[in-house]
């Protein structure tokens, strides 16, 4: 990465940008947004910048409305070209609260900074072994209007990637406040049972991921049961499988978790219908 976008501006990556009283840095008072660029294009960019603008208006940014699909598609293109990143890369797009004050702020404006990594893969891919998951419980994520976010403010997720890291794990499973499946550290969580696609529902607090629907509606219009639940952690010594979405990995399947080992059917299958239905 040579250069980045701050606030409508491009510098180059290196050159230092935010000031000590950044709001992002003191208080995690911002979101981001993981993308990727595919082919000469961004992917979902409809449902990124629907998610930001609900989040922004959530934390009550004012302004919001200008991160539009246009406003990615535009800015993400052009530094793109300036990084001569080819037709494909991982993008982040932060947003932060632009303004002074302690816990109160003196505004609510918002800046941003965009910045992006250079891929060779042209499509989501299909690993040919799955995941080692364990469920991580030393910290559980609390269940509220901020919970389905994906705010700045991060210390449950670095958490459970120390965790990871300690436990030589691919990935964690994340519960929530009340002791249910909540999310993976990076990714939203499905569960096949009997059949039938499970996921928790947006009230266990779990990410409002973009994958996370680009899936569930791949799933239904694939005549795929889906069901959004309240989850116990219990169900993973009894599921046939387990996989994983997000943005930038697209469909990821889960090969084990304690002594337990999933089959890869399903999430093959939804991870071919989804190179096939990306332009």
């Amino acid at each position: 990465m040579n250069f980045i976008n701050y606030n409508g501006e491009i510098l180059p990556a290196a050159q230092p940008v935010l000031t000590i009283a950044n709001r992002g840095f003191r208080y995690g008072d911002g979101l981001f947004e993981s993308m990727r660029y595919m082919n000469g294009k961004l992917q979902y960019a409809e449902l990124h910048a629907q998610r930001l603008q609900r989040g922004m208006a959530t934390l009550k940014l004012e302004g919001f409305k200008k991160i539009s699909a246009d406003f990615l598609r535009k800015k993400v293109d052009e530094l793109v070209r300036r990084n001569s990143c080819g037709q494909n890369a991982r993008v982040r797009l932060t947003v932060f609260r632009d303004s002074d004050g302690l816990y109160s702020p003196t505004g609510n404006q918002f800046a941003y900074t965009l910045e992006l990594s250079s891929s060779d893969e042209s499509s989501y891919i299909h690993a040919a072994k799955g995941l080692i998951v364990d469920v991580y419980d030393e910290v559980t994520k609390p269940v509220n209007t901020l919970a389905n976010l994906k705010t700045c403010n991060s210390l449950v997720y670095v958490m459970a990637g120390i965790y990871r890291k300690q436990k030589s794990l691919d990935e964690v499973f994340i519960l929530n406040s009340n002791g249910f499946l909540c999310e993976a550290m990076s990714a939203n969580v499905f569960v096949v049972f009997k059949k039938k696609i499970y996921t928790p529902a947006l009230s266990e607090g779990c990410i409002a991921g973009v994958m996370r629907s680009v899936t569930m509606q791949l799933a239904k219009d694939n005549k795929m049961e889906v069901i959004e639940a309240q989850i116990n952690p219990d169900i993973l010594n009894e599921a046939e499988e387990v996989f994983l979405t997000n943005a930038t990995r697209g469909i990821q399947w889960v090969m084990g978790f304690n002594n337990k080992r999933y089959f890869n059917e399903v999430a093959k299958d939804l991870q071919e219908k989804l190179n096939s239905s990306i332009a």
